[in-house]
């Protein structure tokens, strides 16, 4: 089960950033045919900004995607730091999700916890393994 849910957490990943580089993308249009200016921001450095920020943001999801789709083909666990990058991508969703609730609505909520759940799916199915202990020489009274 667990090879699954790593690859399609990858794909929502990849689909993700995708997104995200659009709506960036269509931000900094906006942002650049304006000509307004924000509390004195010069529209072409919110636009630079905005294209960016889209750019780095899709590139950081495409690496969290990467990350589980490499677990999810050879069915091993991440690394330290690709278990480290991909909690940090499970806090960031986790946190985007309270804040869309309130800026996009419950749709956008909806969709970041199901990447949050994916994500921390495809972390506890990849955990530590279990392994036998070591044998430990019974204690046996000895006679004096």
């Amino acid at each position: 089960m667990r090879r699954p849910v790593a690859i399609v957490t990858a794909l929502v990943l990849f689909g993700e950033a995708v997104g995200i580089v659009l709506i960036n993308a269509v931000l900094a249009t906006v942002a650049e045919n304006q000509n307004m200016s924000l509390a004195g921001l010069d529209p072409d450095a919110m636009s630079a900004g905005t294209w960016a920020l889209g750019g780095v943001s899709g590139l950081l999801l495409v690496l969290c995607g990467l990350i589980a789709l490499i677990a999810g083909i050879r069915d091993r666990a991440p690394g330290r730091v690709g278990r480290i990058v991909l909690i940090g991508c499970a806090v960031v969703h986790g946190v985007l999700g309270a804040v869309t609730v309130g800026l996009v609505g419950w749709a956008a909520f909806a969709f970041m916890m199901v990447v949050l759940a994916l994500l921390v799916l495809t972390l506890l199915s990849y955990g530590p393994e279990t392994r036998p202990q070591a044998q430990r020489p019974e204690l046996t009274p000895t006679a004096p």
